[in-house]
């Protein structure tokens, strides 16, 4: 496989947690000795288990944002990753696309952690996807003057995916306000570059 080529066309960030995810996965589904669906034991290991977090297992919730529960969940997962993650790196580079994710996963399980049960345990990207799927929104938001329909859209793009039995919507609530942020932020300083440039 030449990485050159998917590192070009993905981005060097996106892509290169894209094999994160996949190997992960290769390793859960390795453990459960089944590639469809993981194990309770493996999910309570490397993903998070709010039990475990509370008594030592502190790198859970940075852990668990590359573990996924079965093969359709990192199918979704990675999919967007690809489609999201290399149109925010394209926008803001690698090392910001990195640190979205990073902080997202982060915040969604850390909010995981203190308003769900120590008996819950999750796994999945969705935090930090739903970090980038912010960062988009709220970018283009304020490069195009429409605030209040950026957070519209990302208001449905959360109820539409954080209503099903069995969802961690606090995970993507937690990821979604930092990515949403974060892409404020950083909407404000190309905005400014554009008007610099005369494209306002």
């Amino acid at each position: 496989m030449n990485l050159e080529h998917y590192f070009a066309r993905y981005g060097r960030a996106t892509f290169t947690f894209f094999l994160i995810n996949v190997a992960v996965y290769v390793i859960e589904a390795l453990l459960s000795k089944n590639p469809f669906f993981i194990s309770w034991k493996v999910l309570a290991f490397l993903g998070q288990w709010n039990y475990a977090v509370l008594h030592g297992a502190w790198w859970q919730p940075f852990t668990a944002m590359f573990v996924h529960v079965n093969i359709i969940h990192i199918g979704f997962n990675t999919y967007f990753l690809l489609a999201m993650g290399s149109q925010l790196e394209r926008i803001l580079g690698s090392r910001r696309l990195a640190m979205i994710y990073i902080l997202s996963g982060l915040a969604g399980n850390l909010l995981t952690l203190a308003l769900l049960p120590p008996s819950v345990v999750s796994a999945g990207a969705s935090g930090a996807l739903f970090g980038i799927a912010g960062a988009l929104i709220t970018i283009n938001g304020v490069i195009g003057r429409n605030m209040q329909g950026a957070i519209i859209n990302a208001l449905v793009l959360f109820l539409i995916n954080s209503i099903l039995p069995g969802v961690n919507a606090y995970a993507h609530l937690g990821g979604l306000i930092v990515g949403m942020l974060v892409g404020y932020y950083y909407g404000q300083k190309i905005r400014r570059r554009l008007s610099w440039w005369g494209y306002y």
